[in-house]
Order: structure tokens, then sequence, then C-alpha cells
């Protein structure tokens, strides 16, 4: 394997992701030497097959309701269809231009960018297109794809994952999702909003479960308004090919036909056969174990994003990425607190939050050192004008701080930056209070729960 003094590097990151390529724009920044070798496109899932062009999709969805909607508003609207061309076309020009800045900064920053699969050969090196690269460090930041459940084959005809959903040449008549979380609920609303007839299957009890019991039980009640069908808390059981699609069937005996099944079950890291063990790496059910620092058990190797056991979230790769470089230029930064990350799920309406839920609270604090209140968008102005409904909920631990903001409602994942300075720095209710918001807006909404919390209501019931 060729090894030249020109492939030896401060930090050699194998995966140009989120994660990755914010370890290397900032390790750059700080003066480090840096390789950033990527298989595929730089910006990885996020940019390509993930948040932006999923998002680009629910805004297409969102004018395609608007324009059935108009006459709410007074404005003489028709929906004649959607167009899934131009929709590709729309939402591939937003990932290029992304795609062309974030080539630049790469280039303007001088890291070494290598296109080529590249596999962990030792604790100070990575091998890719028949080269050694040499780091003083390295981090992985691989990833993941999205998983299936065992038995079920994803065949990318009617049996389809995320990836091929992004690309899929019509909106179907009619799919079953099987996943409540994020990515099925997102696709669910889409879809829904281009015309087509949706199930959602989630073995859990509620969709989204990883948010408070409120926010899924709000979005349950607009996804029925809207005529989205779900099936809650029976697990999947089996899947089969009808005359024009498929019938999926669940374990408490229900079954389902559609077009179409989307597995949208999660994802899962991309580690196996990339050299990880082999090194020495710690690993857990294909993660790779990392501390609050993201360091590895071998000294030299650090991972970050959704290679590691945490929030798999594009921000959060972001701030592990800087987090590993900073630490690697001497540098004292902060671990994450992942309670403390905004966390969004772009649906009609949107599901946002930062903090923790009720019942965490009260698991850590105790019940009844815990308040909760709920702030109904129905008294806020511009939701009012906006014609959407939901609600803030806030977790106040008694006489102290708010430990969670939860939100649903259209546009809230734009309010979700306010409600993570309040987590984060702790905020009493009444110092968030005496802030005074501008009216008109839904950002107002959140000064009208604390003042509410506060023991001074405005616009709300005592």
């Amino acid at each position: 394997m060729a090894n030249d003094a020109s492939t030896v590097f401060d930090l050699v990151i194998l995966g140009g992701g989120s994660g990755g390529y914010a370890a290397a724009l900032r390790a750059a920044q700080l003066g480090l030497d840096v390789a950033l070798i990527e298989k595929d496109k730089l910006g990885g899932t996020c940019l390509h097959r993930g948040c932006i062009p999923t998002k680009a999709l629910l805004h297409a969805g969102e004018l395609a309701d608007q324009a059935r909607e108009g006459s709410e508003f007074g404005v003489k609207t028709t929906f004649e269809g959607i167009d899934i061309e131009g929709v590709h076309k729309y939402k591939d020009g937003v990932v290029s231009g992304l795609y062309k800045g974030l080539q630049g900064l790469i280039a303007s920053r001088k890291v070494t960018y290598v296109t080529g699969e590249g596999r962990l050969s030792s604790p100070t090196s990575v091998d890719v297109n028949g080269q050694r690269y040499t780091g003083r460090h390295i981090l992985l930041a691989t990833g993941s794809v999205p998983k299936s459940l065992p038995g079920l084959e994803i065949d990318g005809n009617r049996v389809i994952s995320s990836d091929h959903a992004l690309v899929l040449d019509r909106v179907p008549k009619s799919a079953i999702v099987l996943g409540g979380g994020v990515i099925g609920v997102e696709f669910a609303s889409a879809w829904k909003s281009f015309g087509a007839d949706i199930t959602i299957v989630e073995a859990l009890p509620h969709l989204v479960p990883v948010e408070d019991e409120n926010s899924s039980k709000l979005l349950e009640r607009a996804f029925r308004k809207r005529g989205i069908n779900f099936s809650l808390g029976s697990r999947f059981s089996g899947v089969e090919y009808t005359a024009d699609g498929v019938k999926v069937s669940l374990e408490n005996g229900k079954t389902f036909e559609a077009e179409l099944l989307l597995v949208a079950v999660g994802r899962g890291p991309v580690s196996q056969g990339l050299g990880y063990e082999e090194a020495g790496v710690a690993m857990d059910r294909g993660y790779v174990l990392v501390d609050e620092y993201m360091r590895t058990n071998v000294p030299t190797v650090s991972a970050v994003g959704d290679l590691v056991p945490t929030l798999q979230l594009a921000h959060v790769g972001f701030a592990e990425g800087m987090l590993v470089a900073e630490r690697l230029a001497g540098l004292n930064p902060v671990p994450v607190d992942y309670d403390g990350v905004p966390r969004v799920t772009y649906c009609h309406p949107e599901v946002a939050s930062v903090g923790i839920t009720e019942a965490k609270a009260k698991e850590l604090y105790g019940a009844d050192k815990v308040v909760a209140l709920k702030y109904n968008l129905a008294g806020n102005g511009k939701s009012k004008i906006l014609k959407t409904a939901g609600e803030i909920k806030l977790v106040q631990v008694r006489d102290g701080a708010v430990v969670g903001v939860h939100m649903v409602g259209d546009r809230m994942g734009e309010q979700v930056g306010e409600a993570q300075l309040i987590y984060n720095w702790e905020a009493l209710p009444a110092e968030v209070a005496q802030l005074v918001h501008a009216h008109p807006t839904q950002n107002e909404a959140l000064g009208e729960a604390h003042l509410a919390l506060a023991g001074k209501p405005l616009h709300s019931h005592d």
C-alpha cells in the first residue's frame, strides 16, 4: 500500500456527511492538516437523501394544500395535480445548490478531499484507492442507511425505503408507511398532501413515540382530521404481493392493502467490513462506542454522527464533528447536552421540542416537583391567521427552571431556537415572561406560555 509524505495528516476523516465535513471544516479552520474521504457525495445522507430533499417535498406538499384551501382565505385558487417531474426538479435544484456551496467551502479551507471507499487499516491509517492515508488521529463518520425488519426485504419496487421514496417517479395512489417516527410521518404527510391514501403502522402506542405524549396525541388528532389513517400498538408480521400492490399483516390480525409499502423503521450504522473491529474499536450492534468527547477506546480514533448511538440528527453530527476538531486542536470544548438539542418533525403540523418530556421529568424529579402548562395556539393571533391548531407545552421543575418545551403546530420548527435558549440557559418562567415578544407572531406564543406559567397570563385563562 503506497504511503508518502503527501498522505500524512493531522486528521484523517472517513465519511463526508454532516459529522465528517463539519469536523473537516472546523479542524482546517484551526490549522490542522485534514484529509476527508468519501465514497459517494460530499454532504452525505442529510444533504442528498435526508433532511434537505424531504423538506423540499414537504414544502411542495404545503403549496398543494394551500392551492386546495385558497377559498378559506378569500383567494380563488384551484389544484390541478402534482407534476412529479417538476417537484423533483425543484428538490434537486435545492440540493445541487447546497452541494456546490459545500464543495466550495471544503476547497477554500484547503481540505484534501479523496473520493473512494475507505477502510480503517490501523488505528492511524485509512486505505482508499490503493493509497494509505496516515493520520495523527482518525475520525470515523460513515453514517447510516435505512433499516428493515427481519425477513422484510426492501425490493425498491413495491417495498421501498426512504431512499427510493425520494426518487419515486409518481405519486402513489396509496401507501402503507411502516413506522410512525420522524421519517414515517414526514413521508406520510407529504404524500397525503400530494393526494395519496396513507396508512401508518406503528408498533408502539403513539406516533412520534419519543416525543412528549401530549405532542403525539395532538399530531394524531391532526392526522385524523387530514384523513391520514394509522394503526398503533401492534407489530408488523408480514407482507405479500397482490395483483396491483402489497398486503401488510399485523400480529393482531389486521391487514392493509396499498400500492406500495414504505419501510421507515429507522436507520442503522454503516460499519460492517470497514476494519473497525480489527483495529480494536469497541462496537455494540454495529454502533461505535464513544465517551462524551466522542473518543473511542482506541486513543487515536474518534467517531461521530449516525455511526455512534446518539441522536440521529444532522445538527448533532455538526456539533459532534466540531467538538472533535476543537479537542484535537487543543481547545477545551464542552460535551453535547443531548437533551438540549432541538428536535423537529417537519410534517403538517410540525412537532418541535427541546429538553425532556413530562414523564421523564417526573421520573427524575418526582411527580410532585413537576409543573406542566399547555398554551393553546387558538389564543395566538398569527396562528389564527395561518389557520393552524396546536399547543405549546412547558415542563418546569416546581419553583425552578423550564426543563422541557414541546410544540405542535405549523412553523413550530422556527420557534424552537428560543426554546433551546430557554432550556439551555436554565431560564425561570418569570425571566422569559419579562421579555417582550413581537405581536402578532407565533413566537409570541412562547412568551404567552411563560407569562401564564409565571402566574400572570395575558391572552389565556388563569
